[in-house]
């Protein structure tokens, strides 16, 4: 046991007490291999949720029995050790909250402790580095000039060109990652900072283009403080929503100042492993030269709003006018004068129609089913403002405590947190969400009044922060057409089942996005695509997020069925923080390293 918690017990809280004796228990149990003594440390309903310590997974166990399942797979290769309280317990409410640092015989991490009673509610432990393998930072930061004399001495810049012209090329890289958006600028960030050998494909002519290229009126509908990168946070006067092309400028700045080996003009082609030797062959085309790469580890990073879901509509192929997913959207320019219909209702159906208002077209949207808007400002000061706000930072919650809270939330339980706070903004917010219905908008709260961020961790959509079209709706500049099935698409318009017709000269597919596995589908084989299963949703059995309950994100950022094979994705704050696990995993990989992994996503749904 540490000194942290050895020291005389005059002045202790009784919190630290408390935390102090179950940390001596635990540690206690542990390094015994008492797997019984150390589940009994558990309440009955109780969450422990790991990144990658001790399940070298992204896994939440529950109860005593899930502690002790766990333990007994896992405890004689993880070596826990060195527990110790990190900042000073509190207690409301009769529950006592410590931080806490630990060690494992390979790594280091940290975490948060919940006690209720004198047992564990809920216990969250996260890799934060890898022993012998840690980020070139602080005191072990590079020296970058050298200096003395040295013939033939290669300066920084040649360096990086050498590299550039021979990775891929001359040497392999460990590491593929295919796509070049938030996700996989992100990553590989974290993998140039562990020394892994990464090239990051991406078919676009610029890093942040797959921002740029989207309709202009597109910008983050999350605050600033929710949105950071990695090792270089957004500066202090950068705006709270920071529009699509000023993202795109960000991420390709940071993709110059984080030296990655990045591939613009690059189409990955086709992906196949060798199951014997565990190495990929990716063919690209880069710029129109065909490159075959062969790492040992393969990412699609293609993002969650990737793979689009373009609807099948009776006479589709018939109409005169013009007709795009959303992802598609040219932008509202074009569309002056012209009727337009938006054929969905959450966040890209809600900005193209204001967009389109705006730029003086006649727009509808048509709302199929029920939609759940959140006023920003009400988001912000409810939903977010604790964590991710200016006046949290002001109080000493740093980006890094924000995600580990969040984090420590067991998925099973959060929408328990979440429900006051939407209940909360229906009260503030009555007279708007009276007004909307009025207008005919068909509403819901997620189906147990949970709100935004469990839709999203469910399904990843049906929501929409309103940043404004929601009051064009309310006062009938955008039109709407809603609780009426689609019966077809004409040749001037959409026909509805209950006999009407929208005339339109322009249509959009606002229908959302499939699976991720879509992509491993389209580029190795629909056979591994079916192996992996469904990426994203929690198990809920909630509409759009069949169960059983899994507990955690399906198949991204963790190990999956295909040996060697990854997906990442989500927004930049998921982007940001679960990068550094999925890292993590490739670097000890790469190194050789133990990584027994315990509860290896099971596949219950294909897409």
């Amino acid at each position: 046991m540490s000194e942290t918690l050895e020291r005389p017990a005059a002045g202790k809280s009784e919190a630290r007490k408390s935390v102090e004796r179950w940390l001596s228990a635990f540690e206690g149990a542990l390094s015994t291999g008492d797997v019984d003594a150390a589940a009994d440390l558990f309440a009955t309903t109780s969450f422990w949720r790991d990144l990658v310590t001790f399940t070298w997974n992204i896994k939440t166990v529950e109860g005593p029995g899930g502690v002790r399942d766990m333990l007994s797979s896992q405890l004689d290769a993880v070596k826990p050790n060195n527990f110790q309280i990190a900042e000073e317990p509190t207690e409301d409410g009769g529950v006592t909250t410590a931080w806490i640092a630990f060690e494992t015989g390979v790594a280091r991490g940290n975490g948060l402790l919940r006690l209720k009673d004198g047992k564990a509610w809920t216990l969250l432990t996260a890799m934060t580095e890898l022993k012998g393998f840690e980020e070139p930072m602080h005191h072990r930061r590079p020296m970058g000039a050298e200096h003395g004399s040295s013939m033939n001495r290669k300066s920084w810049l040649e360096k990086q060109e050498q590299e550039a012209a021979e990775l891929g090329y001359k040497t392999q890289p460990y590491v593929v990652i295919v796509g070049g958006g938030q996700g996989g600028i992100v990553l590989g960030a974290r993998l140039r900072q562990l020394g892994v050998p990464t090239i990051v494909v991406e078919r676009n002519d610029r890093p942040g283009d797959s921002w740029r290229k989207r309709y202009k009126s597109l910008c983050l509908h999350d605050p600033v403080w929710y949105d950071h990168l990695p090792y270089l946070e957004f500066p202090k006067n950068w705006p709270v929503f920071a529009p699509k092309d000023k993202i795109g400028d960000w991420l390709e700045m940071y993709t110059k100042i984080m030296e990655l080996n990045y591939w613009s003009k690059t189409t990955c082609k086709s992906a196949s492993c060798d199951e014997a030797t565990g190495e990929w062959t990716v063919v690209v085309d880069r710029d129109g030269e065909e490159v075959t790469l062969r790492p040992k580890q393969l990412v699609l990073a293609t993002g969650m709003s990737g793979k689009a879901n373009v609807p099948d509509f009776k006479g589709m192929d018939r109409f005169k006018g013009e007709q795009h997913h959303s992802s598609k959207h040219p932008g509202p320019d074009a569309y002056k004068g012209k009727k337009a219909v938006v054929i969905g209702s959450n966040n890209s159906a809600h900005d193209i129609c204001a967009a389109l208002y705006e730029a003086g077209a006649d727009v509808t949207m048509v709302q199929r089913s029920t939609t759940h808007i959140v006023r920003s400002d009400s988001l912000m000061e409810y939903g977010l403002g604790d964590l991710y706000s200016e006046r949290a930072v002001e109080s000493g919650v740093t980006t890094n405590k924000a995600d580990m809270i969040f984090a420590s939330l067991p998925y099973r339980i959060l929408h328990e947190f979440q429900i006051p706070v939407y209940d909360k903004i229906r009260e503030v917010d009555a007279d708007f969400y009276r007004d909307l219905e009025k207008a005919g908008f068909m509403l819901d709260y997620g189906s147990d009044d949970s709100g935004l961020f469990m839709k999203y961790l469910r399904r990843g959509s049906g929501y929409y922060i309103d940043v404004g079209a929601s009051q064009l709706i309310i006062d009938g500049k955008i039109k709407l057409k809603s609780g009426v099935e689609i019966e077809e698409i004409t040749e001037t318009g959409v026909a509805f089942k209950d006999g009407t017709e929208l005339p339109a000269d322009l249509i959009v597919y606002a229908t959302g996005y499939g699976s991720m596995n879509g992509w491993a589908a389209d580029l190795i084989s629909q056979e591994v695509a079916d192996k992996v299963g469904k990426v994203w949703g929690l198990g809920s059995d909630t509409p759009k997020d069949p169960g059983p309950w899994e507990g955690e994100q399906r198949n991204i950022w963790k190990p999956t069925q295909q040996d060697n094979l990854w997906f990442h994705g989500g927004n930049l704050h998921q982007s940001r923080h679960y990068s550094l696990y999925l890292s993590l995993q490739l670097k000890a990989r790469m190194e050789g390293l133990e990584t027994p992994v315990y509860g290896l996503q099971e596949v219950h749904h294909l897409r």
